[in-house]
């Protein structure tokens, strides 16, 4: 997965630098992973801004602007908070493109509802907000790598698309 995830961020990387545009994500579940491997290429402070590590509903609020309704009605771990995420952290750094993720990488945490490997993804651009529901399996690390790889090439065919 990691040659494909150097593919997806070289094109990603191409595509936002020609058109300078800039991406922020915010993330609970991925606790920063998307923007490490971002970090981890030079040059990436061309076209990305930064991020905000939102681990608890206080700084999700806080920093992100989720609303009180959304996390008592829905929960973090719901399509209103991955959207609410998507945008504030759109916001708080002014740029055109986010991603956002919020969910359960486990070993606990999990419901009947909700259970271990549920995760919500955001994504947000100019003339777009689009959230998806994934439902991984494996143990933590597998579910953090595989929603990084998920929520960056779902961002590359968002924008390769418009």
């Amino acid at each position: 997965m990691y040659s494909e995830l150097t593919g997806v961020l070289d094109e990603l990387a191409s595509w936002l630098t020609a058109k300078g545009a800039r991406l922020a994500t915010a993330e609970s579940c991925t606790g920063g992973m998307i923007a490490s491997r971002i970090t981890d290429r030079a040059g990436s402070s061309e076209w990305f801004e930064g991020a905000v590590v939102s681990y608890s509903n206080a700084m999700k609020k806080q920093l992100l602007g989720v609303s009180s309704f959304t996390l008592q009605s829905h929960g973090a771990v719901s399509q209103s908070c991955a959207e609410q995420m998507a945008a504030g952290v759109r916001r708080l750094c002014g740029c055109e493109y986010s991603i956002a993720t919020t969910g359960i990488a486990g070993p606990g945490g999990g419901s009947d509802d909700k259970p271990v490997g549920t995760v919500w993804l955001a994504w947000q651009g100019p003339d777009f907000t689009r959230s998806e529901r994934i439902l991984l399996a494996g143990n933590r690390d597998k579910v953090r790598v595989e929603t990084t790889f998920h929520a960056l090439n779902v961002l590359l065919k968002l924008i390769k698309s418009k």
